[in-house]
Formats: structure tokens, sequence, C-alpha cells
């Protein structure tokens, strides 16, 4: 099983704002390509995307230590133990 995170962009709606620079059409070009393709580049895991492309993400984003704080924050907030 694949698993990656992707950026959308910053794109024009109620959230976004208007003066947003993205196109709300290539938002979701990433997704779609990381779901459906057979591109070699496309066939990878564990890495951060930004239109189609490899992105690096912050470093804490691979600190264990950063994984753990932000899941025992997520279960004392919504009172769901998740599995370890």
């Amino acid at each position: 099983m694949l698993s990656n995170a992707i950026e959308p962009g910053w794109v024009a709606t109620k959230m976004g704002g208007p003066g947003a620079p993205d196109d709300l059409a290539e938002g979701v070009v990433t997704q779609a390509w990381l779901a459906v393709s057979d591109d070699e580049s496309a066939r990878v895991s564990g890495e951060y995307f930004f239109h189609k492309r490899v992105r690096a993400a912050l470093p804490a984003a691979r600190d264990i230590g950063v994984q753990d704080a932000l899941t025992a924050a997520c279960e004392k907030l919504s009172g769901v133990q998740l599995p370890a």
C-alpha cells in the first residue's frame, strides 16, 4: 500500500479567499495522479507532493517525537485512542 501527503495549493474558495493564486481545478490533479497512475514517479510512498512533484516536508514531519505528541494531542481532544 502506498501512502503520500499532498498540498493542493492555495485556491480561491471561501476558506482560501479570492486572492488565492492557485487554480482550483489543479488542486485535485495530484491526488488523482497518485491514485491511478502507473507513472514510476507516482508509485512511491512516504513523500510529500505539490503539483505532481515531490516537495520537501518540514523536518518535524519525520520526527517521531513530534508525531507521538500530535497523536497524543489528537487522542486527548477526541477521546479516541489510536492504535499503536
